[in-house]
């Protein structure tokens, strides 16, 4: 997950959560709540995502952090795949070619499922969709 150290009241998901969930549904950075200018809220799916995000039941927030602790092994996999992009054939072992690309897909997956249980359409990090529309 990532670094930050806010700690979260009990029932509410911590800075750092929250960070990692608009992430790995695909969207971009929040920024400071307090800058003015926000344009998060011109996009509806945005909006919904983190009205949800501050108003998880119990059993939710529970849910979302099961989905946290497997998205961010699947992550650090592919950024591990990197070390075999070197060798293609080594005595009888050979790399999957594939790995990367197969890694990708199945963090992606995890991703789509999370956005989906957030009831939130990808954002715009994976590409079509309605996750980067803008609604006037």
């Amino acid at each position: 997950m990532s670094g930050s150290t806010s700690a979260a009241l009990p029932g509410q998901l911590s800075d750092a959560e929250r960070t990692d969930i608009r992430r790995f549904c695909g969207y971009p950075a929040f920024g400071n709540g307090n800058s003015g200018f926000q344009s998060w809220r011109f996009f509806t799916a945005y909006g919904v995502l983190e009205f949800k995000l501050t108003n998880l039941a119990d059993a939710e927030l529970a849910q979302v952090r099961t989905y946290l602790g497997q998205l961010a092994p699947l992550e650090t996999g592919i950024l591990g795949a990197a070390a075999n992009l070197d060798t293609d054939v080594a005595a009888v072992w050979q790399r999957n070619r594939g790995e990367v690309r197969d890694r990708e897909r199945l963090f992606d997956g995890w991703r789509r499922r999370l956005a989906a249980f957030l009831g939130v359409p990808p954002g715009p990090e994976f590409g079509g969709g309605d996750g980067g529309r803008i609604v006037i």
